[in-house]
């Protein structure tokens, strides 16, 4: 049975969190890819970009709906959402435009892992990591398609 370290790409395209957003945009359209891992100096994983990040930089940001009742609003959405979006409208660095949410792996993980950690959570890569959280590597769902589904001139 393939683990996910049998079929992560192990050079990884990467930025740190203090570059600018224009340089991770040229990094995805120079090499083709749709998101890019966030490391830190010691290159250890601590978020994730990607193409969707960048299109809602170009979305309106949207202020929430809120009621006056005896002069004072009464917000009918939460408006922490908002201050987040405008803050992501406006990013000039990675840091402010990346997703903290990490769905990872170890390289000894099955491709059902994998797997089930695309579909469930809806992500189109997910981080190899090593016991510290280092990266390793990183399997898309390009990936996984090719370890599962091999053609006539792959056997």
């Amino acid at each position: 049975m393939k683990k996910a370290k049998d079929i992560m790409t192990a050079n990884v395209i990467t930025v740190n969190s203090n570059d600018d957003v224009d340089k991770m945009a040229r990094l995805l359209l120079e090499h083709r890819i749709s998101g890019l891992p966030v490391v830190d100096d010691n290159g250890k994983l601590v978020g994730v970009v990607s193409e969707t990040d960048l299109v809602f930089q170009e979305k309106p940001v949207r202020a929430p709906f809120y009621v006056v009742l005896f002069d004072s609003p009464i917000y009918l959405e939460n408006p922490n959402r908002f201050i987040h979006d405008v803050k992501r409208a406006v990013a000039q660095k990675v840091g402010a435009l990346m997703s903290t949410k990490l769905y990872t792996v170890g390289p000894d993980a099955s491709i059902e892992d994998v797997a089930t950690i695309v579909t469930e959570k809806d992500v189109n890569r997910v981080p190899v990591v090593d016991n510290d959280g280092k990266l390793i590597g990183i399997i898309t769902r390009q990936d996984i398609i090719k370890a599962s589904f091999k053609g006539e001139d792959q056997k």
